[in-house]
């Protein structure tokens, strides 16, 4: 679940500053995770701002250029 906000995207542990959240719990899936990322969080705009459940904030337009899972960049790998 994440709450949008203005400017701001809280986004619990789904998304983190160059990372994902764990999905080596029972019932998570990575490809789940890494397609609610791509097709419901980017699409809402590379200058929101993303409010991790721990760790640094980040944006939506940085994720998705350098994330090393979701990015442009982990696309191309």
């Amino acid at each position: 679940m994440t709450f949008h906000g203005g400017d701001d995207l809280w986004v619990g542990d789904m998304l983190f500053a160059g990372s994902i959240g764990r999905t080596d719990l029972p019932g998570a899936s990575l490809a789940t995770l890494e397609h609610s990322i791509r097709t419901r969080l980017f699409p809402l705009g590379d200058a929101l701002r993303v409010l991790p459940g721990h760790g640094p904030p980040t944006t939506i337009g940085r994720e998705r250029a350098d994330n090393p899972f979701v990015g442009e960049r982990a696309r191309l790998t």
